[in-house]
């Protein structure tokens, strides 16, 4: 108890506090598990352990308020003793608010199995009718009364704890001045809640593994703070189903379904192979085809890659839905474009439960490599969480050393990742993620005597897309880390039983003209979602230039159908491979006849147009004015006004906004098959 007394009374008032109050909702998680642990479900330690950092992080930031306040003479209760008044009004009423966030987030979760999130403010829109639904459904008379006494004892257990150390003797020295040094900073890194680049995030309770336990961790109070920026993030149920007719035969549902709006396609294989292919799927981090040798680009960037696009089915009109690396692994992973705004789709804890081809792969071991921490925009939540057993590589489970923010080098990521491949005696699944081709645009001083740096004048680096030999020698340097990658890779004996995929997370925006592109691409800015798309397997595949236009939502269905795996596909993405489907033609005469099926949609977040790109057109319209615009994809010419080409217009009009409220439906309700 002589210890205690050298403490400063204010900073033991604080900590009992924040203890009481850390107790509170520890006493709440108990509470949930009790009521709502699926039967034949064991008790999670991991889950509580990621609770109480969240519960943690939610009564530090109490704490640190009340520190902060008490630095003010008159609000502190030790200084003044009228504040102590102050003090015991606020306390119980911050405890009781606590309290009674919790209870709403128990039946929240008991009426929809969701924990608390910022949705729960649109019922305010029919205010009366929910009233009258939650009192008809739960005890509301008795919760209240139960409430009031609990703001009793609560409001008396405050006073008594502030009013104990108040008249306790105190006999802190200097040092007591650094003790609130000392709690300022422990109160910060609780509130950050790890040591790392990125802070604790509510999708780090989805790295368990399971529903349940993810949503065990959960804090309510940090989901609906995290979910408010997503209130608004929904659909229009009566312009899905208006737009359903269109958008089921275009994805060839075989059995629609309006009013359950099924998307649902199943696929089987025919003849599955005896030893099933293994899945290198890479994703190439600000991957722009205008600077690369495959489009002709005169400061050849990427002459490796451009000959393994020869060896290789090469799709060279390839779009990205959205700009943007969380968009890029959204859409690839989902199949669904990334149409939340302004935030991304992983952002929202609202869509974080997504269905993935990837767990169709049966048998399978799956793994994700990145250079870098995967706590960026939510992503570890929403891999981990939605695709089965995965192994998730990071930049602590290297021997290499980290060479900037985005961890350690693609060279070495590569050849991390296939030392890691060549162990497996089962087929894998993996994905590996790029980001050298990003600012600062480093480049390893281990590779600087192989890997030679050039120099070009800065009229000609603009002119071809580059705004710095920085920039230019970072994107050289990407295609010498694929060089490396595959030459180790064909090393191995997995290399002949495996597909390798490429394809750039998104492009870049580049406000000029290009000369080897049509004047669309640049002025209505296709650059920033123009991808390369490459499927390179020399045993399997023969070599082959696809000039139809694609998207990346379309390679999981596509690789699924390479390695003949049978596949649910519930998302807008379609097999690039099936030649019959995309060899048939619109059937609804009174839209436009004989229009293939080659399209791409794109959306652009900063001008907020939305559009759909096609062999030979690219319609936009922007979200905000209605304006909408018709421009040729193939050549510099204005569109001519006439009767096909008005055809042409109203069906990609329609397409459009089919694919843009079918995605704001789908981001919310492509569960995961359990």
């Amino acid at each position: 108890m002589l210890a205690l007394h050298k403490i400063p009374k204010l900073l033991c008032w604080i900590f009992s506090v924040v203890f009481t109050l850390l107790m509170v909702m520890t006493i709440y998680r108990f509470i949930f598990f009790w009521k709502f642990n699926p039967p034949g479900k064991g008790f999670s330690f991991a889950a509580f352990t990621i609770g109480l950092r969240y519960d943690a992080r939610v009564v530090s930031v109490i704490g640190l308020t009340i520190l902060l306040l008490s630095a003010i003479p008159f609000i502190n209760p030790f200084k003044n003793s009228k504040a102590k008044q102050l003090w015991n009004i606020v306390l119980p009423l911050v405890c009781m608010l606590m309290i009674c966030i919790q209870v709403i987030d128990f039946y929240h979760f008991d009426y929809l199995h969701q924990r608390l999130n910022a949705t729960i403010l649109n019922y305010t829109q029919d205010a009366g009718i929910s009233i009258k639904m939650i009192v008809q459904s739960y005890p509301v008379v008795m919760i209240g009364i139960g409430l009031f006494i609990l703001l009793l004892l609560v409001a008396t257990g405050f006073k008594r704890l502030l009013s104990r150390f108040q008249h306790q003797d105190n006999f802190h020295n200097r040092r007591g001045k650094l003790l609130f040094v000392v709690s300022f900073l422990l109160f910060g890194i609780l509130i950050f809640g790890r040591i790392g680049q990125f802070p604790l995030r509510w999708s780090d309770a989805y790295t368990l593994g399971d529903d349940f336990k993810s949503n065990l961790a959960l804090n309510p109070i940090q989901s609906f703070v995290s979910s408010l920026n997503f209130r608004n993030s929904s659909y229009d149920i009566k312009k899905v189903r208006k737009n359903y007719a269109l958008m089921s035969w275009y994805l060839g549902v075989t059995d629609p379904d309006s009013m359950a709006l099924n998307f649902q396609r199943n696929y089987s294989a025919n003849d599955t192979p005896s030893i099933k292919p293994n899945i290198v799927l890479v994703l190439c981090e600000s991957f722009s085809a205008y600077k690369s040798s495959m489009y002709n680009n005169p400061l050849n960037t990427t002459p490796y890659f451009n000959e393994l696009c020869k060896n290789g089915v090469f799709f060279d009109r390839c779009f990205t839905p959205a700009y943007g690396t969380a968009r890029g692994v959204w859409a690839t992973i989902t199949g669904i474009p990334d149409v939340e705004s302004p935030k991304t789709a992983s952002r929202n804890p609202n869509a974080v439960d997504q269905n993935t081809i990837i767990n169709s792969f049966a048998g399978y071991e799956n793994f994700y490599f990145l250079g870098g921490s995967a706590g960026w925009a939510n992503i570890r939540g929403v891999l981990t969480n939605n695709i089965n057993n995965l192994k998730l590589f990071e930049e602590n489970d290297y021997a290499a050393k980290k060479i900037d923010v985005w961890g350690i080098s693609d060279k070495n990521l590569f050849l991390e990742s296939n030392r890691v491949l060549k162990q497996q005696t089962k087929p894998f699944f993996a994905v590996i993620q790029t980001a050298d081709n990003h600012r600062p645009y480093s480049i390893p001083a281990e590779d600087k005597n192989e890997f030679k740096l050039l120099t070009y004048s800065a009229d000609s680096l603009k002119r071809f897309g580059f705004e710095s030999n920085e920039e230019m020698n970072a994107f050289r340097y990407t295609d010498f880390s694929y060089q490396k990658f595959m030459e180790a890779a064909k090393k191995e004996p997995y290399f002949k039983n495996t597909i390798f995929v490429f394809v750039g997370d998104h492009g870049i925006r580049y406000n000029g003209s290009l000369e080897y592109f049509p004047k669309s691409w640049t002025e209505q800015g296709l650059t920033c979602e123009h991808v390369p798309l490459l499927f390179y397997a020399p045993a399997l595949l023969k070599p082959q230039r696809v000039h139809n236009v694609c998207s990346q939502i379309d390679i999981l269905p596509s690789i699924a159908s390479l390695a003949k795996i049978p596949y649910m596909n519930n998302s807008l993405g379609r097999n690039l491979f099936d030649t019959v489907a995309y060899a048939q033609v619109l059937g609804h005469d009174e839209i436009i006849p004989r229009l293939p099926k080659y399209t791409a949609f794109v959306i652009d977040h900063d001008l907020h147009t939305i559009g759909i790109v096609n062999n030979q057109y690219y319609y936009l319209k922007n979200l905000k004015t209605g304006k909408d615009d018709l421009v040729s994809s193939i050549g510099n010419n204005p569109v001519k006004e006439s009767a096909e080409t008005d055809s042409v217009k109203n069906y990609l009009q329609q397409l459009t906004d089919a694919y843009y409220e079918t995605s704001k439906y789908l981001l919310l309700n492509n569960k995961k098959r359990k």
